[in-house]
């Protein structure tokens, strides 16, 4: 069984994006990144990627067009191999959106739902390959959530409060109750890897 694993930066006080969906707040921390470049080499053979559509599109205008030449995200100097090998990942992997307006998605691997339907994404699960990635996407991460379809939730908490951000469960129906798996301070930067599970009782 595949298992769906969230992967989110967020703020300290739990938003996933400034109010205007930029990132340029969050906190680099090189080891952190490395780590995750590492996962993402892993996770590129028979991974996939779950998205919500305003967040394939700003991918869908990013990540295909990454070389040695392009500029980092969030302005931060030139691209590193750890970038590159987070575009090698995505690129490579089978990517779904919903959406009921996104017709005809020229990212290679791509294909659309109109619906989000839970049996759909358990049969996902059930098929070949190995982790299945959601970036950003808080609809999507929400109903996924709602429906026990989460398997981890990694979170990068950089020390900032954004006040009035988007919180990426913020669509939640019920609260959705979790385990604390690990807790990875870096006293460099400030920056904490936390990873929770569902809750077991």
């Amino acid at each position: 069984m595949r298992r769906i694993v969230v992967f989110n930066n967020v703020s300290a006080d739990g938003c996933f994006s400034d109010a205007e969906g930029k990132l340029d707040w969050v906190v680099n921390d090189p080891d952190l990144t490395r780590a995750n470049a590492s996962a993402a080499r892993s996770s590129g053979d028979g991974g996939a990627v779950l998205f919500g559509r305003r967040t394939y599109e700003m991918f869908a205008a990013f990540w295909p067009h990454v070389s040695r030449d392009t500029p980092a995200p969030h302005g931060r100097g030139p691209i590193s191999p750890e970038m590159l090998a987070m575009a090698d990942m995505l690129n490579g992997s089978e990517k779904t959106v919903w959406s009921r307006t996104l017709s005809d998605p020229a990212w290679r691997n791509t294909r659309v739902l109109r619906a989000f339907d839970p049996q759909e994404v358990e049969a996902m699960k059930r098929g070949p390959g190995s982790d299945i990635m959601v970036f950003g996407s808080g609809t999507i991460v929400s109903q996924l959530s709602e429906h026990g379809l989460v398997d981890e939730y990694q979170l990068v908490v950089s020390p900032i409060a954004l006040g009035n951000g988007k919180r990426m469960l913020a669509q939640l129906a019920k609260p959705v109750k979790l385990d604390l798996v690990e807790a990875r301070p870096s006293p460099k930067t400030g920056v904490v890897l936390m990873r929770y599970a569902p809750a077991k009782s």
